[in-house]
């Protein structure tokens, strides 16, 4: 009997260790993947609506700029640097607690300027057309005071969004001419955004790194029942970020 009794506590401690070190093995995996390679983030405000709406969680490329050391800025090895159009996630340069969500306007040696609502990159206006289709506005706020538009920033076209002229003026700045190893960035909610017209360059250093996709949308404004509940927006579900 006793020694059946060592052979059944052998075999216990075995799968014991068995599912301590696959739970190990899993959890370091997670890790190295957060760190390294993919990151859950959620979208807290409004600054980048309509191509990204308050409750949107998604995820986001850390490698495709590079590697860095986690919870660090010190980049040991990259692979390129973000380009116009592309939507990154970085630390906030004014707050290193932060971490904000914007689209790349301008690259280093970029001169850029904002004349009547229009953007000009090196001299040039970016096209923008105005969208008589507005379903993607259906849940915004105040959208009637709101003119969609079509840009093309780079590569990349997406919507943005500008008060119409009879509810705000357009605000100029520039020209401002980029420097070495930062980037202007700007929502693309043009005149509800706290961005580079603010606050000036994002660093290198500070990006984290490339939008991907939408893989969870809760709306917070509408709530499901008397648990008060956010409701989900099916339709978002694997939306692509451009």
């Amino acid at each position: 009997m006793t020694q059946k009794y060592h052979v059944k506590s052998h075999v216990k401690k075995g799968i014991i260790r068995e599912y301590v070190e696959a739970i190990v093995v899993a959890v370091l995996i997670a890790l190295c993947l957060r760190s390294f390679v993919i990151e859950a983030f959620k979208i807290p405000s409004g600054s980048m609506i309509p191509t990204l709406k308050i409750g949107d969680h998604i995820f986001v490329n850390k490698f495709i700029y590079g590697l860095r050391i986690p919870y660090t800025k010190i980049r040991f090895f990259q692979f390129r640097t973000p380009k116009r159009g592309e939507v990154i996630v970085f630390i906030f340069p004014n707050d290193n607690s932060k971490d904000y969500i914007k689209r790349v306007v301008g690259t280093p040696g970029d001169t850029l300027e904002m004349k009547q609502g229009t953007l000009f990159i090196n001299g040039e206006p970016v096209s923008k057309v105005v969208q008589a289709e507005r379903a993607i506005l259906k849940d915004i706020e105040n959208q009637e005071a709101l003119n969609l538009y079509k840009e093309t920033t780079g590569q990349t076209t997406h919507y943005t969004l500008y008060y119409t002229p009879s509810y705000k003026e357009p605000e100029d700045f520039g020209p401002i001419t980029i420097p070495p190893n930062k980037l202007f960035v700007m929502g693309d909610n043009r005149d509800n955004s706290s961005d580079s017209r603010a606050w000036r360059f994002v660093p290198m250093e500070n990006i984290k790194g490339k939008a991907l996709f939408v893989w969870l949308s809760l709306n917070t404004e509408h709530t499901f029942s008397f648990l008060r509940l956010p409701t989900i927006r099916w339709k978002r579900f694997g939306k692509i970020i451009r």
